[in-house]
């Protein structure tokens, strides 16, 4: 059996916790620079993302971010625009939740970009009734059954 003589295994490559709930500030965008909501992720360290000025963009994440900020389909990030290429980006950074609403707070993004909050944040917004799968019945309808 060959011996090990790498400086550790698949625990060193993972690292440490690095933890991200500090506060970090708020980075807005500069020139050359736009916000975008992902719309799907098509794997290879890319993602499709509609952009606020209304073009949608294959865009490329950046190696730094690759496999250790994990994008999804409704998250907030900022890409960097290709002065040679309209039609792609490379995402420079992803907004947390917080940060997003902050964003859009602050009137950097329009009143229409819905955030994706997760589940339970989804939730509370649709409890108009539609959902529910049961009937009522009063107590004059069960004596006539």
């Amino acid at each position: 059996m060959p011996k090990n003589k790498g400086k550790g295994g698949k625990n060193r490559k993972r690292g440490k916790n690095e933890a991200d709930d500090e506060k970090r500030e708020l980075i807005f965008k500069e020139d050359g620079q736009e916000y975008a909501q992902v719309v799907r992720m098509l794997g290879n360290g890319r993602c499709e993302a509609t952009c606020i000025d209304g073009t949608k963009r294959l865009c490329h994440i950046r190696g730094k971010m690759h496999k250790k900020v994990w994008i999804a389909a409704g998250d907030i990030v900022l890409v960097g625009l290709r002065d040679y290429q309209d039609d792609k980006a490379d995402v420079i950074l992803k907004y947390n939740p917080d940060e997003a609403r902050l964003l859009k707070a602050y009137g950097e993004l329009p009143e229409t970009t819905r955030l994706n909050e997760g589940i339970a944040g989804g939730l509370d917004e649709d409890d108009d009734g539609g959902g529910d799968n049961f009937i009522e019945f009063e107590d004059e309808d069960i004596d006539k059954i």
